[in-house]
């Protein structure tokens, strides 16, 4: 790519390893693009490719992807669309020769890059870790882009880098264009979870109109680091301020949304309606990259077991008092008790119900243990044992197995300049790429921005999902909330309603965790973060939403008194 002052069309077309197989040739083939993106990891995923890799390290990388390409690398070329894909994995080099033997099988000519450096395993992190890989910037990918390649894979990158690198490259930004920069990571973090900067997982999901397909969302990105974000035409779902709100506050963990390229300043997006199906981005501040880089450190982290007992009709407490009871002292008797027993009591019954499956609560019992002997037939002999012998209806959701392996994640940090990250060109030359200059101190704290308060008037209890949005999700261990009001007015009621000990006092569950709040007032939005909600990560399956998914629509649920003026 060459500079220029015309726009670059960046297309998404994967938000996970498992994402709508259709996309790559849907993106490629409804539309002008310049660069289609793909995102396949996650943490869980890292866990999923380093398992894969113990089995045959040819492989790590998101296998997926290649079978995408056996159609989609003629239609990128035909059109001239560029490639820039995380799917390498653990193994960045393999997936890159794969593609180059997958272009000489189909007959389509394409020049190869991939990007090296993110793998740390080899330092050394204790027992037990199965993968270690810091997260790189763009920088590889534009070095990569520059040398002519047609097809870029890397490791692990951080999911905006996808973007901010080709248009490093395109527009031919220097390493301290730190607007422009955190523009474009602003976009890419748009792009990066594919169809939820579409409607998907919207909160207000009804007004959108048809969401059964929404299609995957694209930028054009602006030499001055401003970006529209939009989509095919003719392809489902809307591109609305408030779906590509939802998204600005997905995993996200302040005003200051650190990356090893730049730290762009999430206080200073500015949003605008640019026509149908049409949303600006701009006025987005950067600022230099912290001296560290993420590391993210999977193991796992020893097995587990659950069982689900249905609990149908009269008396839910104490026939889930009577099969734990029971269940305990066969466990006792067993003389080895699994590590961790967690049991909870789901009371989604309705009286005089007239389905049965209404009529039911769930109690859940999970086992964890470093042994698979300790939550395997001791713990599903024992409820299984109980079917002719407990609570009146026994019965279970599932037949209770063997038990299987689960997954720790961790972050640590490293000097960023200690990480020899290594730009491989088409023809194989190996380009070093220098580590992106960080910034001398720590910066001051952002300061909250507060509206006027909503002046007093009369109120009424109603669920805050009647005025707010929210999407959240988790972060390693952590959960991240952001809530948005929809109006000026709704903003002056929330920001001063909705404080950390509010929200405490609404999600009972994090009320002795430490939670962080974060003012985001252009967006008229709230940022929570709750440290340790999710436990060791979303692979320890630590509670029933995993990966905190629904809870800002639990939030959304709960009710307050808002002001009759809003409603």
């Amino acid at each position: 790519m060459t500079a220029g002052a015309q726009p670059l069309r960046i297309g998404n077309a994967s938000g996970f390893y498992g994402d709508r197989f259709e996309a790559v040739r849907e993106m490629l083939t409804g539309g002008r693009l310049d660069v289609l993106t793909g995102d396949y990891l996650a943490e869980l995923t890292m866990l999923i490719l380093g398992r894969d890799r113990l089995k045959d390290p040819r492989l790590g990388y998101a296998k997926t992807f290649l079978r995408q390409l056996e159609e989609g690398l003629g239609l990128a070329v035909e059109r001239g669309v560029r490639i820039v894909t995380n799917a390498g994995g653990l193994n960045p080099a393999g997936l890159a020769q794969a593609v180059r033997e997958l272009s000489a099988r189909v007959g389509v000519p394409v020049r190869v890059a991939h990007v090296e450096g993110d793998d740390l395993l080899a330092r050394g992190w204790g027992e037990g870790v199965l993968t270690a890989n810091a997260y790189l910037g763009g920088a590889g990918i534009a070095a990569c882009l520059r040398g002519g390649a047609d097809v870029v894979v890397t490791g692990r990158v951080t999911d905006a880098a996808l973007v901010s690198g080709p248009a490093a490259a395109h527009f031919g930004w220097a390493a301290d264009d730190h607007d422009r920069l955190a523009g474009a990571v602003v976009a890419g973090h748009v792009l990066e979870c594919g169809t939820q900067a579409t409607g998907g997982n919207y909160a207000f999901f009804e007004e959108l109109g048809d969401l059964r397909r929404p299609g995957f969302p694209l930028a054009e990105i602006h030499a001055d680091g401003s970006a529209v974000i939009t989509k095919h035409p003719g392809t489902g779902g809307a591109v609305t301020t408030g779906t590509v709100t939802a998204q600005l506050l997905y995993e996200t963990a302040g005003a200051r949304y650190l990356g090893p390229d730049v730290t762009a300043r999430l206080d200073t997006v500015r949003l605008t309606a640019d026509g149908p199906d049409r949303v600006r981005i701009d006025g987005v501040r950067g600022e230099a990259p912290p001296a560290t880089l993420k590391v993210g450190l999977t193991r796992l982290g020893g097995w587990r077991n659950e069982v689900v007992f249905v609990l149908t009709g009269l008396d839910v407490e104490a026939k889930a008092a009577l099969v734990r009871g029971q269940l305990e002292a066969a466990l006792d008797r067993a003389g080895r008790r699994p590590r961790e027993v967690s049991w909870s009591l789901a009371r989604t019954d309705h009286a005089d119900a007239a389905v049965q499956e209404e009529a039911s609560a769930l109690l859940r019992l999970v086992v964890r243990d470093p042994d698979a002997e300790a939550v395997g037939r001791a713990v599903s002999g024992a409820a299984i044992e109980l079917a002719l012998a407990s609570y009146p209806g026994f019965h279970v959701t599932a037949p209770p197995g063997k038990g299987a392996p689960y997954g720790v994640f961790e972050a640590a940090y490293v000097a960023a300049a200690d990480v020899a990250q290594v730009a491989v060109l088409p023809d194989g030359e190996r380009v070093a790429v220098a580590p992106v200059p960080a910034r001398a101190a720590e910066p001051a704290a952002v300061p909250e921005e507060l509206p006027e308060p909503l002046p007093a008037g009369p109120t009424r209890k109603a669920p805050l999902g009647r005025v707010a949005g929210a999407r959240s999700g988790d972060k390693g261990g952590s959960a991240n909330v952001g809530v948005w009001a929809r109006t000026d007015d709704g903003w002056r009621w929330l920001a001063h309603e909705l404080t950390v000990r509010r929200l405490r006092e609404l999600l009972p569950e994090i009320a002795e965790l430490e939670v962080r709040r974060e003012v985001l007032p252009r967006l008229r939005a709230l940022n929570f973060t709750v440290e340790g909600l999710l436990g060791d990560g979303v692979a320890s399956q630590a509670r029933f939403d995993p990966q905190a998914k629904a809870l800002g629509e639990w939030l959304r649920s709960r009710h307050v008194r808002i002001p009759e003026v809003l409603l």
